[in-house]
């Protein structure tokens, strides 16, 4: 059975398929600055991404929207059946979880204020594992002794979790416990592990 396009307001049927072809086509999520080239004169980026998504909503892959940038995802309520078909992804280990949960919590946030919270070395592998799973990004450096790099969040951690934006995040934003200083200075961690520790995850990190 066809599935044609519907008039969307002001938002014609090529134009819709355009979209819907470049944000397939995509290697990354599309913004809306990323898509205004493409489109014919007169019509407005933003409004062809929200005709979009509206046109898929009731579709088995949705537009989905993270941070201000748009991609397909499989619906959620579909979520669940298919995962008895699909390939589980790798679970990122309780210690890089802990470490994950930091960083969004108090973002930008170095690898010693991280040490200070935890109360244990970070292993170079917790780091790798993030930055691997395109979880984390380096965001400069701090203006402190040894100009310790600065990790946050990206957009494809926001879309891991179906989260819009970081404002989600409960809890997001917090100042760091007291005794953990800005640079993690005066701490004298113990080597990592798996062993518990003062960062738990939040349930939207929850991962069985």
């Amino acid at each position: 059975m066809s599935d044609p396009f519907e008039p969307a307001g002001a938002v014609p049927e090529d134009v819709l398929r355009l979209a819907e072809a470049y944000v397939f086509a995509s290697p990354d999520p599309v913004t809306a600055r990323m898509l205004a080239p493409l489109l014919p004169p007169g019509q407005n980026a933003h409004v062809v991404l929200d005709a979009l998504q509206a046109h898929c909503a009731r579709r088995g892959v949705v537009l989905a929207e993270a941070d201000g940038a748009w991609a397909f995802r499989t619906a959620p309520d579909l979520v669940d059946r298919l995962r008895l078909a699909m390939t589980p992804p790798r679970r990122l280990p309780r210690v890089a979880m802990e470490v994950l949960t930091l960083i969004a919590l108090h973002q930008p946030i170095t690898r010693p204020e991280i040490e200070a919270v935890r109360g244990v070395s970070l292993g170079q592998g917790s780091m790798d594992a993030l930055l691997e799973a395109g979880l984390i990004r380096p965001m400069g450096r701090r203006d402190a002794p040894g100009r310790p790099t600065l990790w946050t969040t990206t957009t494809h951690f926001l879309a891991q979790f179906g989260l819009r934006s970081l404002h989600d995040l409960p809890g997001a934003g917090l100042p760091l416990p007291t005794g953990a200083g800005r640079a993690g200075e005066g701490a004298t961690p113990a080597m990592d592990g798996d062993a518990s520790t003062s960062a738990k995850g939040p349930a939207w990190f929850d991962q069985s």
